[in-house]
C-alpha cells in the first residue's frame, strides 16, 4: 500500500501507527498473534451496567459501534456510523516519562450515507491516549478522540462528530435492554475458546438531533444500534473476514447475525446470530438456523475489491424470508489514515415477509476481508 496523505481532521500519528497490531473482530481485525498479559474472553463474564458501558483496559481491543437510520423533516434518508475504536500497546500501563507517551491508541471512523444526494461521505481520526486527546472513562459510556465523542447521561448517550462539512449531534434514548449475544454474551468466533469477544448490543434507541452534509444542518429523527465487544484475540489463521448484519423490523423485532468466512470460501461453523423479539426477549442462532444467499455484488473503482450488493436470508423455524438492498452501492471505507483496512459498511433496505404478512425494515451490513487479507498490515 503506498503511503497515504492524511484526511483532513484525522490526527495522524505515522510512527506510533507503524507499531500498533490490531484486533477488531467485529469491526475490523488482524492476523493470528499471541496477546500475552492481556485478559482472555471467557463464559460467564459478570455484566454491570453502566460500568459496562465504559472501557475494559484488561482486554487488547474494544469498540463502541453505532449505527443508525435518520430521517429529515421532509422525509429525507440517511444512514449513519460512529465507530471507537481503542487498542491497548501493552497489558499493563508503564510509568511514563512523558506526557505524550501513551499505553492506548484510539481510532474513529464516521460515515453518513446521504440517500437525497445519492453520495457516501466517511471521516477518520488516530490519536494517543494522552494529554486528554483522546480516551475513555472505566466506568461508564463517555468515549472520545479529539473533539468526536460518545457519552451518556443517565440512560440516554449524545453522539457528536463534525470534520470539513459533515457532522451529526445526536441523542439516543435505548427501547429495549442490553442483548448478550451468544452465550450469556460470550461470543465464539472459532472453535475453542480462544478466539471469542465479549459482546452486547443496544438493538434500538430513539434517536433524535441533527445531521449536517456540506455545511447545511438538518433536524432529523430515528433509530440506531449500538454494538459494544471487547477481547484479546483476533481471526483464526483459517478465516479470512465477515459479514455481519444489523436488522430492525417494523414488527418490532431485530436480528444480528454474521457468517465468518474461511479462507477456502467456506463458513465456519462458529457463525452465529441473535433475534430479539417486539418485547426484547431473546434467541441464539445458530449456523444451522438461518441462511444468507448472495444474490449481487459491487466491484469498488478505487479497491478493485468485489462485495456482495444484495442478500436473501431465511429462518425457517422464526418464518422470515427477507431480502436486503444497499441504499447505495458505494459505502466503502478506505481508512488509510486510522486503522489501514479497507471494508464496506452501508445502509440496507429490507423487505419480505413474516409469517405470510409482508415486513420491512432497515439494516446495516459490514463486509471484511474482501478487498485483501486483514492481516499482516501492522
Amino acid at each position: 500500500m503506498l503511503p497515504p496523505l492524511p484526511r483532513p481532521g484525522c490526527r495522524r500519528l505515522p510512527g506510533l501507527l507503524l507499531l500498533v497490531m490490531l484486533s477488531l473482530p467485529a469491526g475490523l481485525a488482524g492476523a493470528e498473534a499471541k496477546p500475552e498479559g492481556f485478559l482472555p474472553a471467557r463464559p460467564g463474564y459478570p455484566w454491570q451496567f453502566p460500568r459496562d458501558h465504559g472501557a475494559h483496559p484488561g482486554y487488547r481491543t474494544e469498540w463502541w459501534y453505532f449505527t443508525g437510520h435518520l430521517v429529515g423533516d421532509q422525509g429525507e434518508l440517511f444512514g449513519y456510523q460512529l465507530t471507537f475504536f481503542r487498542v491497548a500497546l501493552t497489558p499493563t500501563p508503564s510509568r511514563r516519562a512523558s506526557a505524550w507517551a501513551a499505553d492506548t491508541v484510539y481510532f474513529a471512523h464516521f460515515a453518513l450515507t446521504d440517500g437525497p444526494g445519492r453520495r457516501f461521505h466517511y471521516r477518520e481520526r488516530a490519536q494517543r491516549g494522552a494529554l486528554g486527546l483522546a480516551g475513555a472513562a472505566p466506568d461508564r459510556l463517555h468515549v472520545w478522540v479529539d473533539d468526536w465523542q460518545a457519552e451518556a447521561s443517565g440512560e440516554d448517550i449524545r453522539l457528536a462528530a463534525q470534520d470539513d462539512g459533515l457532522a451529526l449531534d445526536l441523542t439516543l434514548t435505548p427501547l429495549k435492554p442490553p442483548v448478550f449475544h451468544g452465550d450469556g454474551g460470550f461470543s465464539r468466533k472459532a472453535a475453542g475458546t480462544e478466539h471469542a469477544s465479549l459482546y452486547y448490543s443496544l438493538t434500538r434507541l430513539r434517536t433524535q438531533g441533527t445531521v449536517t452534509v456540506n455545511g447545511r444542518r438538518l433536524p432529523v429523527a430515528g433509530e440506531s444500534w449500538m454494538d459494544r465487544e471487547f477481547s484479546s484475540s483476533q481471526l483464526a489463521p483459517h478465516q479470512a473476514g465477515w459479514d455481519w448484519f444489523a436488522l430492525q423490523l417494523e414488527d418490532g423485532a431485530e436480528l444480528m447475525l454474521y457468517h465468518l468466512r474461511l479462507a477456502d470460501g467456506g463458513v465456519d461453523a462458529a457463525s452465529s446470530g441473535t433475534y430479539v423479539d417486539p418485547q426484547g426477549r431473546t434467541r441464539h442462532l445458530t449456523r444451522e438456523e438461518f441462511q444468507i444467499t448472495v444474490t449481487g455484488h459491487w466491484r469498488s473503482a478505487m479497491s478493485g475489491a468485489r462485495y456482495p450488493a444484495a442478500w436473501e436470508i431465511r429462518l425457517p423455524a422464526l418464518g422470515y424470508e427477507l431480502t436486503l438492498t444497499p441504499t447505495l452501492p458505494d459505502q466503502e471505507l478506505r481508512t488509510t489514515g486510522s486503522t489501514r483496512i479497507t471494508y464496506w459498511e452501508g445502509q440496507v433496505r429490507v423487505a419480505g415477509r413474516h409469517q405470510d404478512a409482508p415486513v420491512r425494515g432497515r439494516g446495516y451490513v459490514e463486509l471484511t476481508g474482501y478487498a485483501g487479507p486483514l492481516g499482516g498490515r501492522f
